[in-house]
């Protein structure tokens, strides 16, 4: 375990899976971070890690997981590979007993992401997941316009996401994002997991959840289209549709209040939108250049024990819960 009471602790991390989403949305916030470095990588591909940890400066690179996990020079570990590896990194990340940041979703099925969970529970070792909307600033402030009662009482949230069938999605070249052996749900499991966690950051855990979901493309295993019903805890309610066929990418997210309506987006970088009696209020917040920035910083913060991540095991096994529910897999 890191010693939390060292603040000036250099906090040495590996990354498994060095793949897109470490070139701009994470790695480089490892970096930035204060008390952070990455120390090292690992792929597969003995060139392409290597060429990545030249291109970023980082010391050493693997080819093997276990290697980089077992290294008495990192002291925590970042898995950024597909879902379908999770638990099995996860586990092994657990059993060395140090500190760890995985991908989201957490596993392609909740009770992977319970076992994973529970396995750093067990060892009482911090268990992050990337679901970083709940530190970006634009999501912050749909959470103070939601607290301070800005719309009245929260009644209903709708969402609908759909996207325009990709080129790729119609030459049938291979997508790990479509095959139902890593992603029951395909694209939803990938995008409609962000904005279904986010939902229940701002607005509670979820207690009941309905859906159908169906391949009505039939470009590849996995399914392409979603709808679903649910309620929070608070009884607030809600609705969702996620179709990745459609002739146009629309992002829309509408809570509507007693007294008011927020509307925004989960993916566009557009104003956040605050209509009540006192009229119509467009903020736009931007993201950071590393779109994992604020996570990561909080990230040092808990392990520094000054603050508690937002986003931890149990949050991102409870999005899977409802996934699952909304996919129609086995619970």
């Amino acid at each position: 375990m890191i010693n939390k009471s060292e603040t000036t602790k250099i906090i040495r991390w590996g990354i498994i899976g060095c793949g897109n989403v470490t070139e701009v949305k994470s790695g480089p916030a490892y970096q930035k971070t204060e008390g952070f470095t990455i120390q090292a990588v690992m792929r597969r591909d003995a060139d392409k890690a290597a060429d990545y940890a030249k291109r970023h400066g980082i010391p050493s690179y693997y080819t093997q997981a276990e290697d980089l996990i077992n290294d008495p020079n990192i002291d925590a570990v970042y898995i950024a590979t597909p879902p379908d590896t999770h638990k099995y990194y996860g586990l092994k990340v657990a059993e060395a007993g140090k500190p760890c940041c995985i991908e989201k979703p957490l596993a392609p099925n909740y009770s992977d992401c319970l076992a994973i969970t529970e396995a750093f529970e067990a060892k009482k070792i911090p268990l992050f997941v990337a679901y970083y909307r709940r530190t970006l600033p634009r999501f912050e402030q749909i959470k103070k316009w939601l607290e301070t009662k800005s719309i009245g009482e929260i009644r209903h949230i709708r969402w609908h996401l759909s996207k325009i069938t990709s080129e790729q999605d119609l030459s049938g070249i291979y997508n790990w994002r479509t095959d139902a052996t890593i992603a029951t749900g395909g694209y939803f499991d990938d995008l409609a997991s962000h904005g279904l966690d986010l939902f229940i950051h701002l607005l509670g855990n979820i207690k009941e959840v309905s859906g159908i979901s169906v391949n009505q493309q039939g470009l590849y295993s996995s399914k392409d289209a979603a709808t679903a019903s649910w309620l929070h805890e608070s009884g607030i309610t809600g609705s969702g549709s996620w179709n990745f066929g459609c002739f146009e990418r629309e992002d829309i997210v509408e809570i509507y209040g007693s007294k008011g309506k927020i509307t925004f987006s989960v993916f566009e970088n557009e104003p956040i939108i605050l209509c009540n009696k006192e009229g119509r209020t467009e903020l736009t917040i931007a993201h950071p250049e590393n779109i994992q920035l604020y996570h990561v910083q909080q990230m040092r913060e808990h392990l520094l024990g000054n603050s508690q991540h937002p986003s931890n095991g149990h949050t991102a096994t409870h999005a899977s819960w409802v996934m699952d529910a909304i996919i129609g897999n086995p619970l």
